[in-house]
């Protein structure tokens, strides 16, 4: 079984693929910023792929962190992805597309492989929990748009902007999907300062190393 991982930027790309020290059974691919852009071309490298190449789709990258959820430096592996910011607002609040019944904003995860994965990364010793993560196409920035978004998904891990449009791709393809999110920064108030980019790319380089691990031969 080969593996496709989507990031969304070449940092990301470069940190996992330093993880998997090569390994020949993962293609590892920069797919672009927001959930389009990593829908399409995730679509794009299953299509021009050699007839069923893949077996699982992963993505992997930075995101944020709820507070009291993820701290920075830790790891997410989602349960489910959710499309947090796709629907319309009514003069009651939010409804998300599964309430207008023009489809679903929730892609479970495969339970195996995030059960597998959580444990392999906790035996290496990385900080790593277990929840929803959110796709949204505008990046959180104050308090009260993180409350909001807590309280529309009870339990969410983590914020980024891909994980969506790569579940939805590997849906259509029929294959199970996983997404890593390793934390720069907490969602919240936008405070660039505070971000820990180049150390959360180093958590995203040993989760890459724990993923070649997991999915040996």
């Amino acid at each position: 079984m080969r593996i496709l991982v989507v990031t969304a930027v070449t940092a990301e790309r470069q940190a996992v693929w330093r993880g998997l020290q090569g390994n020949p059974k993962f293609d590892v691919v920069a797919a672009g910023v927001g959930p389009v852009a990593a829908a399409a071309n995730t679509a794009k490298a299953l299509a021009t792929a050699p007839t069923a190449a893949y077996g699982l789709v992963a993505c992997a990258g930075l995101g944020g962190g709820f507070p009291g959820m993820a701290d920075v430096g830790s790891l997410v592996v989602a349960n489910e992805i959710v499309a947090a910011d796709l629907g319309v607002e009514t003069l009651d609040g939010f409804a998300g597309l599964d309430a207008l019944g023009f489809g679903a904003t929730r892609i479970p995860a495969d339970a195996g492989l995030v059960h597998a994965m959580t444990e392999a990364l906790g035996a290496a010793g990385l900080r790593v929990v277990t929840g929803p993560v959110l796709t949204v196409s505008t990046v959180t920035g104050t308090a009260e748009s993180a409350a909001v978004l807590a309280a529309r998904v009870p339990g969410a891990a983590a914020e980024a902007m891909e994980g969506y449009g790569v579940a939805f791709a590997a849906r259509e393809w029929g294959l199970p999907v996983l997404e890593i999110r390793a934390v720069s920064n907490l969602v919240g108030p936008r405070d660039r300062a505070a971000w820990r980019v180049n150390e959360a790319l180093g958590v995203l380089e040993a989760a890459g190393k724990v993923l070649s691990e997991v999915l040996k031969p």
